[in-house]
């Protein structure tokens, strides 16, 4: 299966959003809210002080453009009003206090400036790699792409063949539902599409802006917790089939592994007021599952290698800190500690979802590796599905 793969370029959210801004606008909207003397715990068991988005926090709690009348509107609630006795000086009245009402953003008014972010920073993240592997955007025969909260057709894919631009005959393969998946499995594809043809160079650019589900009306605890745990980021990467002077690490193999019955554990819903992202408390318990599949690969796999066989390094975006304590918890007791140093590091700035393996792989490449330290790559995305990659530092 070789592939090369060169560091990736990662453009985080330029507008820094504070927990305790969020706390602060989760309390003045809703004071009534029954685990509100809770939040505080709540936010410091994320570990997450602060994240990066593509907007500032007052963007995504602004009202709408319109008003309380927007449905059914003005004409139908004077009829409605004249016709229950109330006159005509009275429905003025009324009317006007209901205009003045600011209505929730609509689908279109939070989800059109998200996608035009994510062009920009896919964009300006997809130049970045190219630079990094010493390459011109007509040097890609492929581009890989996934973003997952900004639905668009045409999508990210043929919005950057056009803006950076690339050769005509570039092969496009959008994969917007991959979600916190898409850095690994991504990288999967592009192997073996490189694995068909070593001469091929693969273009994989994901741009996710997580923060379009934060919605301020939802007054539900799991509410919350989306709230506090998403930060927007754009991240790519080129991919090879022969090693390059700018390649990083090789990729050896790839595991897939899809849990039946779980499609409804996490979940993005598109309501009036925009994306909702919804999570069942048994989600942490699945995705476990999925590691445990995973190790029973890794076992598989190196069952007759000549020495016992461990990672050096573990690049896991499981979806949460709960999960990573579980992966520590299961791991074969011959491990060395701190595996998973710096997936723990890239999650004290929020849940990337599928950028964040990128994001992990880049603070592993900043922090220095050995040529030949051993390397998992892994993530879990709703539905319940999991991609794991292995490879090797050069």
């Amino acid at each position: 299966m070789a592939a090369y793969l060169s560091s990736p370029a990662v453009i985080h959210g330029e507008h820094t959003v504070g927990t305790s801004e969020i706390l602060a606008e989760v309390r003045d909207r809703h004071p009534d809210a029954p685990w509100l003397s809770r939040i505080d715990g709540i936010a410091a068991s994320t570990g997450i002080t602060s994240r990066g988005w593509m907007a500032p926090l007052e963007t995504a709690v602004a009202p709408g453009n319109g008003s309380g009348l927007r449905t059914p509107g003005p004409g139908p609630a004077r009829e409605a009003l004249a016709r229950d006795g109330f006159t005509e000086r009275d429905v003025a009245r009324v009317i006007a206090a209901l205009e003045a009402v600011p209505a929730p953003q609509t689908v279109q008014e939070r989800t059109a400036p998200a996608w035009a972010a994510v062009q920009d920073y896919g964009e300006r993240a997809a130049r970045g790699a190219l630079q990094i592997a010493g390459l011109d955007p007509a040097d890609v025969d492929c581009l890989i792409t996934s973003n997952s909260t900004t639905p668009a057709l045409p999508g990210l894919d043929v919005a950057l063949a056009n803006r950076l631009p690339l050769p005509a005959d570039t092969l496009l393969l959008p994969a917007t539902q991959w979600a916190c998946i898409a850095g690994t499995r991504s990288l999967a594809l592009a192997a073996d599409l490189v694995a068909a043809d070593p001469d091929r160079v693969v273009l994989v650019v994901i741009s996710e802006a997580l923060s379009t589900t934060y919605q301020p009306a939802d007054d539900s605890l799991e509410s919350l917790i989306v709230r506090l745990l998403f930060a927007d980021t754009a991240v790519a990467a080129v991919v090879t089939g022969r090693p390059r002077p700018e390649s990083v690490l090789r990729l050896d193999a790839a595991w897939h592994h899809t849990l039946p019955g779980t499609r409804d554990l996490h979940r993005l819903e598109t309501r009036a007021d925009g994306t909702h992202f919804v999570m069942d408390r048994r989600g942490p318990r699945a995705v476990q599952d999925t590691v445990t599949a995973m190790w029973e690969w890794l076992r598989l796999r190196h069952q007759d290698d000549d020495r016992p066989w461990h990672p050096d390094l573990l690049l896991a975006h499981p979806g949460g800190t709960r999960v990573l304590e579980y992966m520590e918890q299961t791991m074969p007791g011959t491990w060395p500690s701190g595996l998973l140093a710096h997936s723990r590091s890239s999650y004290t700035s929020g849940n990337r979802g599928g950028a964040a393996v990128f994001d992990i792989l880049r603070r592993a490449h900043d922090a220095g590796q050995q040529p030949g330290s051993r390397t998992v790559l892994y993530a879990a995305a709703p539905g319940l599905t999991a991609t794991a990659v292995e490879g090797e530092w050069l």
